[in-house]
């Protein structure tokens, strides 16, 4: 018996040239940065200060990290796509084989799904809910440095199955029969199940932790009303993520079930029934598609109100789309899957249901243009990004409209279609709500602001590369070109395709712009820093804190009187002035302390998964072990906080005040 269990050399892929190159500059790049850390003497700091910070801030941030280097690794697998397709027509096979284009169009969606939006939305929730919501922290700081860290387990688990072994082969949604272990006898769902496992446990304590805070943690006087719309979508998003995880958790649980120990939930030759996982997949699936657009809306409904110098225009009825959206997304999973023949009342419900949630969504878009109209439109990059994505949505949102027609859907289910319209919501939706967010709060968590001509450059890139890469998508898949295709015998598709390829290399312009921003601004820091904490006339209470935030946030909690409170203080008799430093008494602050649990428990969930996946039961039951002892020990810490002393407080805010004055 091979104590290593399934593993031995033939995992990994010698014979394969692309991919052993691209697993050579993945391990050289990571060892590279690991031995400048090293070298610098960086390692204690970050360890102390970043690896094991309960900070939400800090915490925040490397999500947003996580989430830019996997948006590379998921772009650069949209880039050998395009490039097959463009390539790949009539007699030509192109230069992936099957099996390998497979794997990349599988990883390409799983990673931009789960590892690239879904960290850049809860990125931005952990930095920024706290601070609006006028609070130190969130309700359970050292569970949101486990999400984080069970996050991180899922995107090394994907990028190992590059080196060691295969994965999944079956598309990101992984459907039976072909995700059983009769059609995919190797390792490559296993991966795909594990690591989504272990980043969906990461991702449902996330949704706990912020439903808590929200519901329960705000500052004084701060009524449901009185909360800025970020967090109302933010709230919204967590409540779909409690509800909609463990309908996936289970699903998954079940698969593996099949896989590992011969059972039959989706096998037909035992009694099981494959349609049920697409159905309990959707169940989850669409809902997630409004787990990643809702907090997108929050940052668009934040970036017009402060760069239009206006209130939102219709709060009350921008608060009461986004419940509804939570509501509505429930009843619509169907759609997915008109062709599975449920029969035309059920289609016909479902179709309905698709074209009613439109209306909640056409509400905030009519809420933000009238916030615009008659306002003072700074057009600053968060701007640019919002605008964007209103005329980008409401495109992609009528073409979401026609395929919620059963018989359109009928014709167009599974096209090339359906793919365009799919990222015609999902990038404007998300990426471009991340990218605003980005742009907007930056400052304000590293104290020094973005440069904004490359900011503009890169919108322009994403604007005009995205239309370019998927416009062409809906006319071959009007044509009748069907998704993932490896090569294509219809020559006349090719033009299009080689159109949309020039799109994603003006995407890639993009995201290089973007890069040239941040070390651009790194560079010209002293001339873009913010002294006030308020760079951009802020309307939330995040701007009345410094910029980047003491560890404390607030030295004294804020009163909260209306919504927009930090706006209204300005306009109030002393606007911006209010009593020196010196003058005020602070009192001592409680903070948590750092916490090594959720690094460690990571690095036994790394253990866990991959043993799971390669059948080393010894060492899956080393890591179960080893994740249990380490969260028993966090169970009876001694000492969960630590006091930040009132004097420390109080020089922090004199230098704050002397940085601050004109």
């Amino acid at each position: 018996m091979n104590p290593l269990g399934k593993l031995d050399w033939s995992a990994i892929p010698f014979d394969q040239p692309i991919i052993m190159a691209a697993s050579a500059m993945m391990v050289l790049g990571i060892a590279l940065v690991l031995a400048w850390i090293i070298l610098k003497g960086y390692l204690p700091y970050l360890w102390r200060e970043w690896l094991t910070s309960v900070d939400h801030k800090r915490i925040g941030v490397m999500y947003l990290v996580l989430a830019m280097l996997m948006l590379l690794r998921g772009f650069t697998d949209a880039i050998m796509m395009r490039a097959q397709q463009a390539v790949a027509a009539g007699g030509a096979q192109g230069y992936l084989p099957p099996e390998h284009f497979d794997q990349i169009f599988s990883a390409h969606g799983t990673i931009m799904i789960f590892f690239v939006a879904m960290p850049l939305v809860i990125g931005l929730m952990n930095f920024a809910v706290p601070l609006q919501l006028g609070i130190r922290d969130v309700a359970f700081p050292t569970l949101n440095s486990v999400s984080l860290w069970l996050t991180a387990t899922g995107i090394l688990l994907t990028n190992l199955s590059l080196v060691v072994g295969e994965f999944a082969k079956t598309g990101w949604v992984a459907y039976p029969p072909l995700s059983e272990l009769q059609f995919s006898p190797g390792v490559g769902v296993d991966y795909y199940l594990w690591a989504l496992q272990i980043s969906g446990i990461g991702t449902l304590l996330t949704g706990i932790n912020f439903v808590t805070t929200i519901l329960k943690t705000r500052a004084p006087g701060m009524g449901y009303m009185r909360m800025p719309v970020f967090c109302w979508t933010a709230l919204a998003s967590n409540l779909l993520i409690v509800a909609a995880f463990p309908v996936l958790t289970a699903t998954f649980a079940m698969l593996l079930l099949d896989r590992y120990l011969g059972f039959h939930f989706f096998t037909t030759d035992g009694g099981g029934n494959p349609m049920m996982y697409v159905n309990l997949f959707w169940v989850w699936g669409h809902p997630e598609v409004y787990i990643l657009v809702l907090p997108a809306f929050g940052v668009f409904s934040e970036v017009v109100a402060t760069f239009s110098g206006k209130p939102l225009f219709g709060y009350r009825s921008m608060v009461g789309a986004s419940m509804a959206i939570c509501v509505i997304a429930y009843l619509v999973w169907l759609h997915h899957f008109f062709t599975m023949g449920a029969g035309a009342g059920v289609n016909a419900f479902f179709g309905v249901m698709s074209m009613i949630i439109a209306v909640p969504t056409g509400v905030k878009i009519f809420n933000w243009m009238f916030t615009m109209y008659g306002g003072r439109v700074r057009f600053t990059a968060p701007i640019l990004w919002s605008i964007g994505f209103m005329v980008t949505f409401v495109l992609g949102g009528l073409t979401g409209v026609l395929l919620a027609v059963p018989p359109a859907d009928f014709q167009l289910h599974n096209s090339l279609f359906l793919v365009a319209h799919f990222h015609h919501v999902i990038i404007p939706g998300v990426v471009f709500g991340a990218f605003a967010g980005y742009h907007y709060w930056f400052p304000k968590a590293f104290g020094f602001r973005l440069d904004e001509r490359w900011g503009k450059a890169s919108f322009w890139c994403w604007f005009v590369g995205f239309h370019l890469a998927f416009m062409p998508l809906y006319v071959v898949g009007l044509l009748g070109m069907t998704r993932r295709m490896q090569h294509y015998d219809v020559v006349s598709w090719q033009p299009w395709l080689l159109l949309a390829a020039v799109g994603a290399v003006v995407i890639l312009a993009g995201i290089a712009c973007q890069a040239v921003q941040l070390v651009v601004s790194i560079r010209a820091r002293e001339q873009l820093r913010d002294v006030t904490g308020d760079p951009w006339n802020g309307r939330t209470l995040e701007w009345s804190t410094a910029s980047p935030p003491p560890a404390w946030n607030y030295a004294v909690l804020p009163q909260v009187g209306e919504i927009d409170a930090y706006w209204q203080a300005k306009q109030g008799p002393r606007g911006r002035e209010a009593r020196p430093a010196q003058a005020r008494e602070y009192e001592a602050i409680d903070m948590p302390r750092n916490s090594p649990t959720g690094f460690i428990t990571a690095f036994f969930a790394v253990i866990t998964g991959f043993a799971l996946i390669w059948h080393i039961w010894w060492m899956a039951g080393f890591g179960v072990l080893g994740a249990f002892v380490t969260l028993l020990f966090f169970a009876f810490r001694r000492q969960e906080e630590v006091e930040i002393p009132a004097v420390e407080i109080a020089r922090f805010e004199r230098a704050r005040e002397r940085e601050a004055a004109p």
